[in-house]
């Protein structure tokens, strides 16, 4: 996992941690959502959410533990977990299951679209992980959501939350793979 450079710590009573403009763009739009949700974004959680955004590759509990640790503050594990879960819970990060890491939700989760009162508003998320340098890029197919609501539908189970996660080389990893010479066959 690439360590990030630590932020620096803000003078203002609601962050322990200042991000760049970006960052705080995003985490104003994450607190709006939670607002609208009716959820409270504390300054415990828009930290932990402030320093998944400015990681490059998914981040593991225990990595923002440590970024989270000031002069003036040394959470405790629960601490972050219970931060994760509620952002989790709110639709703003993903777990990658296979790396047990972190990663920022690329589509916010709110539910803009009509369905029918049984179903459940679903945030499909589909993940394509580099075997080699652990990037993980999120995708939004519906084609693989509708599939699996037939699936379950024919086995009458009910879809509360769908996530996959397709392993493999990126583009760059597979490029400097060396090709290799397959034999040729009756010379």
């Amino acid at each position: 996992m690439m360590n990030m450079p630590h932020p620096t710590s803000s003078s203002t009573a609601t962050s322990a941690h200042a991000f760049p403009a970006h960052i705080e763009h995003q985490l104003d739009k994450a607190t709006a959502l939670c607002t609208q949700q009716g959820a409270r974004m504390t300054a415990q959680r828009r930290d932990v959410l402030g320093l998944i955004l400015m990681h490059a590759r998914p981040v593991g509990a225990y990595d923002l533990l440590e970024e989270l640790k000031t002069a003036e503050r040394r959470p405790a594990p629960p601490t972050v977990y219970r931060a994760l879960d509620f952002l989790l819970e709110h639709g703003l990060i993903h777990r990658i299951e296979r790396l047990s890491a972190f990663i920022p939700c690329t589509n916010l989760r709110h539910c803009s679209h009509t369905h029918e009162h049984s179903e459940a508003c679903l945030h499909t998320a589909q993940f394509l992980i580099c075997r080699n340098c652990k990037a993980v890029t999120e995708i939004a197919d519906t084609t693989v959501l509708e599939t699996l609501k037939h699936i379950c539908k024919n086995e009458d189970f009910v879809i509360q939350s769908t996530s996959v996660e397709v392993e493999g080389l990126c583009a760059e990893c597979a490029s400097k793979r060396p090709t290799k010479e397959i034999p040729h066959q009756g010379a």
